[in-house]
């Protein structure tokens, strides 16, 4: 079995965090190195399993990816590469599905297994799906696998029915490509896609619009390879500062965009948190008694699904009710189960979670289901009385975080991450 965390709750967090850069950026930038053979420097990579798997995709597919700096990848692409994602590969995580695009618009043909990740219930791959078609892909899912052709992909009107970050990417790295115009209409808004736009901008690319809702493509018949720097991961920085929210404390964020994290402070002020952004630094001061509040998720610029079990944990610790309201995923309050062995009074109604707040927590071993609630578990654990043990730190929460363990003894809290033989003896 894989390492667990082990936690003595109740250490009031104090010093700085630094953030790393940003995941979902990261997995991306990879992605968009197929689109063009030679040499790639990406700084700012956080050191994490879903970069890992994501440079064994692009090593698989032919190309050459190694760290040549504590945060710095480079990546070789060879004139050729390989069309075919399997399945032992794929099955890991969700973001390897974004070389769909770059490998039809390349390569003219993909075949991608069906992608694995966290279990957050159905996820929209038909978007992706439809998209691609009206740029003149075939596509056929069989034996769990996706089977694209193209012989050359041409300029459409997509229309998305979802803002869907995922279908807005691929359809950017496919119609980066293509001949003529495209047109994306209900595009995703992150931060992250306007990234993409950067870098697939630098690597000669004509797009136009990131950040609003229609962005065009003006296909080119080439692009060459460039270096690019990844932002700060909001969904990191918006994690710690739930932490800090619920521990109680004074923590400042560096390196981070406090522009991207507008909803969050907005929703902790709201929880009565003293929070000060300025520059590339957020200081967050908490008592650890917030006050209760309403969550919905929503699309970029709104409340991101990713903060949501962060922002449950923390209105644990508010006396009286709260409801959260999940408007992206199925199955994302999976984890409450796990926060009621803690003594969180949460009921689940459909996509609404009703917390009745201001209980104590109480240490007890619990089981990482996905990545953010991996990490909400561990943060519930910071607060809880006594011992907590957090399992699935290899499969999940490692996905996401560098060195979580030691950023957050860094500041203060009794953690530590240990083999789960050694519990076992213990």
């Amino acid at each position: 079995m894989s390492d667990v965390y082990v936690i003595e709750g109740g250490h009031a967090l104090h010093g700085e965090i630094a953030v790393g850069g940003a995941k979902n950026s990261a997995l991306k930038l990879l992605a968009s190195s197929l689109l063009a053979p030679g040499r790639y420097v990406l700084g700012r990579i956080p050191r994490i399993a879903d970069v890992r798997w994501m440079s064994e995709v692009i090593v698989h597919l032919g190309g050459d990816v190694s760290w040549t700096g504590p945060n710095e990848l480079t990546v070789e692409v060879p004139e050729r590469v390989g069309t075919e994602a399997p399945y032992e590969l794929v099955s890991r995580m969700r973001a390897s599905t974004a070389v769909l695009g770059p490998l039809l618009a390349r390569e003219g043909r993909a075949r991608v297994a069906m992608p694995g990740g966290c279990d957050l219930g159905p996820r929209r791959m038909d978007l992706h799906f439809r998209g691609l078609e009206q740029l003149g892909a075939r596509i056929d899912v069989t034996h769990g696998y996706i089977e694209a052709e193209a012989e050359r992909l041409t300029g459409a009107v997509v229309e998305l029915d979802y803002p869907s970050h995922g279908a807005t990417e691929n359809l950017l790295m496919a119609a980066v490509l293509a001949e003529g115009r495209t047109v994306i209409r209900n595009a995703a808004r992150d931060p992250e896609i306007t990234e993409l736009v950067e870098f697939l901008q630098s690597m000669g690319g004509r797009i136009t619009g990131a950040g609003t809702s229609v962005v065009e493509i003006e296909g080119t018949s080439g692009l060459t390879p460039a270096s690019f720097e990844v932002q700060p991961d909001r969904h990191e920085a918006g994690s710690y500062m739930f932490a800090i929210a619920t521990v109680g404390g004074d923590v400042t964020l560096t390196g981070v965009d406090p522009s991207h994290l507008e909803i969050v402070v907005q929703k902790l002020r709201e929880c009565g948190m003293t929070v000060e952004p300025g520059g590339d630094r957020i200081r967050v001061v908490s008592d650890g008694q917030p006050r209760p509040t309403d969550v919905s998720t929503l699309p970029y610029p709104g409340f991101p699904t990713d903060l949501q079990p962060f922002a449950v944990v923390l209105l644990t610790r508010a006396d009286g009710l709260s409801i959260v309201t999940e408007n992206i995923f199925d199955a994302r309050f999976i984890y409450t189960d796990e926060l009621a062995r803690m003594g969180a009074d949460v009921r689940v109604e459909g996509h609404y979670a009703v917390i009745r707040g201001g209980r104590p927590l109480t240490g007890a071993p619990v089981r990482a289901p996905d990545l953010r609630a991996g990490a909400a578990l561990v943060f519930a654990g910071l607060v809880a009385e006594g011992r907590t043990v957090v399992e699935g730190v290899e499969e999940h929460i490692d996905r996401g975080y560098e060195d979580l363990s030691g950023r957050l003894r860094a500041v203060g809290a009794n953690i530590e991450r240990v083999p789960h033989s050694e519990l076992v003896r213990a």
